[in-house]
């Protein structure tokens, strides 16, 4: 492939023209003029400068002219041919689909089979059976109910019988002093053989419940005589009074 070649043109050269400068020629004066005044000389010495001036300018002149009339080279650029466009990639071909063949059903052929006769069966008749010997069932065993013992009855006595090894502390609780709270509490006392309170509980309420826990702690303090029957000691229940007063 053969290179681009492209012209650029010299760019066009304006025209300098210059016209030379024509001096005007003054008439020579006379010596007598001259020589007659100051100022004619100076006046005369500026019109040699003009012409000197002038000659000088036309020799710049013919030089401009020279330069100007060189002509401009020739430039020329070589510009790379374009690439040719890069070929698009085929389409993919499509494949086609394979189809399974449909499966091809052969009939089995039938086989005739010779079926044999069931034999008979003769049932012969069983003898009864003998009945069996009743089994005698024992009589059960009567079973007795063991009664435990009955404990001994707890003695009941009156409260006027009772003696104290220990009589119990009567405390009147600070509230009910300040409450002017008074009152008799009957206790149930369930005396054991050694004289000591084994079951305490409320018999009759004085009204106020905190004179009545107080009976109960004061119980507790208490020890008593044991009591006997036929010479031994026995357990015994009284129900005794417990007075709290609280003087007014």
């Amino acid at each position: 492939m053969k290179p681009a070649f492209a012209f650029v043109a010299p760019a066009p050269v304006a025209a300098v023209s210059a016209r030379p400068a024509v001096a005007r020629l003054l008439p020579r004066p006379s010596y007598a003029e001259v020589s007659g005044s100051g100022h004619q000389r100076m006046f005369a010495a500026g019109v040699i400068a003009l012409h000197l001036l002038g000659l000088w300018g036309l020799s710049q002149m013919q030089d401009v002219r020279r330069t100007v009339a060189r002509v401009a080279p020739v430039v020329v650029r070589l510009i790379a041919p374009a690439e040719p466009p890069k070929p698009l990639p085929p389409p993919p071909v499509a494949m086609p689909q394979l189809q399974a063949p449909a499966p091809i059903f052969i009939e089995p052929p039938l086989i005739a089979i010779a079926v044999a006769p069931a034999p008979s069966v003769v049932v012969a008749a069983l003898p009864p059976p003998s009945p069996s010997p009743a089994v005698v069932q024992p009589a059960p065993t009567p079973i007795i109910p063991v009664t435990p013992p009955a404990a001994p009855a707890i003695k009941q006595i009156p409260a006027s019988a009772v003696r104290y090894l220990k009589e119990p502390r009567m405390t009147v609780p600070l509230m009910s002093k300040r409450l002017r709270e008074s009152g008799i509490v009957h206790l149930r006392v369930v005396v054991d053989t050694r004289g000591l309170p084994r079951e305490i509980s409320l018999a009759k309420s004085s009204g106020f419940a905190r004179l009545d826990e107080q009976a109960l702690q004061d119980m507790r303090s208490a020890r008593f005589v044991p009591q006997t029957e036929n010479g031994q000691p026995v357990e015994w229940e009284v129900i005794t009074p417990m007075s709290y007063e609280v003087d007014r």
